[in-house]
């Protein structure tokens, strides 16, 4: 018996689907077009177009048009961004490591991990001081051990 796991961000299909994957993956077109006549180039036109969201092409290198980099969509493109294992949405890294996703509220084990830990901390901070104090050697009036 084997489980897969599906993906619902992948698994969309029509046009929305389609569309999604190809801003995520990126889509490059490469065409050169010339019109002869009777042997003479009369035009010759070269094009390289590249279809991808902000984030796909910022991960590629490319450049945006000038002005592109005041723009929200630029600043998250830069950032370093990963996928939810639970809704397939993209998050901050830190956000989805360190805390928990916005959307959906999958916590990773690392943020589970330091949760653990703080509630230790605050389990030791809020002993009561003369159990505390108990667990202190006697000192003199001088703070010299008797």
């Amino acid at each position: 018996m084997s489980i897969e796991a599906t993906n619902t961000h992948e698994s969309e299909t029509g046009l929305a689907g389609a569309v999604d994957r190809i801003l995520d993956k990126g889509l490059v077109i490469n065409a050169d077009v010339t019109i002869d006549v009777a042997g003479t180039e009369l035009l010759g036109i070269k094009v390289r177009a590249a279809l991808a969201s902000f984030e796909t092409a910022a991960e590629y290198g490319l450049e945006f048009p000038a002005g592109t980099e005041e723009t929200k969509a630029y600043a998250e493109a830069r950032a370093r961004n990963e996928t939810c294992p639970q809704c397939a949405k993209r998050v901050e890294k830190e956000v989805l490591l360190d805390d928990e996703c916005p959307w959906c509220g999958w916590r990773s084990a690392r943020s589970k991990r330091r949760e653990t830990e703080d509630e230790q901390l605050t389990e030791r901070d809020d002993r009561p001081t003369e159990s505390i104090e108990a667990e202190r050697p006697p000192t003199g009036v001088d703070g010299a051990d008797r």
